[in-house]
């Protein structure tokens, strides 16, 4: 639902850093109010708060890469990228086992390639794929892979809300350090580094960003994701819990045609179908082992 409620938010005057800042800012209450009983011993340790905060650095890598990839391209378009996280998963097992993945995974590759191809209709220069919308898109994707590595192996021990918690404290940073350089310092500093001259919103944050889109934001990009990940994958095992996962790309897809009346074709239909059907094959051995 994410890109299709930042779409809506943009088309109301508000920026990226406050969806971003109103979407960390609530999911991290929500989750400290969930923790506030959960005994001391149930608690991780400061070198493991220390490891959690830094995986979830990738949390608000993902947001922030992902919500200016939406600034560029259509909703429709953008969850394609995101979903480049299926392939971009295989290469970092590759790097940590150094073996080159099983025939079965490459040909999954091959066909999310394949998909992505004809779902963001990448042949056809009158769609408008806006080169700095696909980067983004392509980082977000590096993001939320790495996000989905530590959920399966930081500090796993621990209940989740306390896991998503410290982790939405290291998203949180990367997502304050990012408003400050985009739109507080600016406003009120008339300062701003130069890298991010094109991402520079001069004026104040509005508030009612907090009360209106930031609670439905937080909802579903903060608060339920990473607990609902982090016990769900244990129970589903990574091949299910990958296929399950994988659908939120029809998901978005169809928010983004019902709700921002955005034309998606025929083609763009089959290559999410291709793509689905990749992350199928890729995990079929898993599936069968978790049976």
């Amino acid at each position: 639902m994410l890109a299709t409620i930042v779409k809506i938010a943009y088309s109301q005057g508000f920026t990226t850093a406050e969806v971003t800042l109103a979407q960390f800012f609530f999911g991290i209450i929500v989750l400290w109010l969930l923790t506030a009983k959960i005994r001391k011993k149930d608690k991780p340790s400061q070198s493991q708060i220390k490891k959690l905060m830094l995986a979830g650095t990738t949390m608000g890598c993902t947001s922030v890469f992902y919500y200016l990839c939406v600034r560029y391209l259509n909703a429709s378009v953008a969850v394609v990228f995101l979903m480049q996280s299926v392939w971009i998963g295989i290469v970092i097992e590759m790097l940590q086992t150094r073996k080159f993945p099983a025939l079965i995974k490459v040909v999954a590759v091959v066909l999310v390639l394949f998909g992505t191809v004809l779902a963001t209709q990448m042949w056809n220069f009158d769609t408008g794929l806006n080169v700095l919308g696909v980067v983004f898109g392509m980082l977000a994707a590096i993001s939320f892979s790495l996000t989905l590595y530590s959920t399966n192996s930081v500090a796993t021990g621990f209940p989740p809300t306390i896991r998503s918690l410290y982790m939405l404290f290291g998203g949180g940073i990367i997502v304050l350090i990012f408003a400050l350089c985009t739109q507080i310092l600016p406003y009120y500093l008339g300062f701003s580094p130069q890298f991010m001259q094109d991402f520079v919103t001069s004026k104040p944050i509005d508030s009612s960003i907090f009360y209106t889109w930031g609670i439905i934001l937080s909802l579903f990009g903060t608060v339920l994701p990473p607990i609902l990940l982090n016990k769900g994958f244990p129970l589903t095992g990574v091949g299910l819990g990958s296929i399950v996962s994988s659908l939120e790309l029809p998901v978005s897809v169809t928010f983004a045609f019902v709700l921002l009346s955005e034309t998606v074709t025929a083609i763009q239909w089959l290559g999410i179908t291709v793509i689905l059907f990749a992350v199928v094959l890729m995990n079929i051995n898993l599936i069968r082992k978790k049976t």
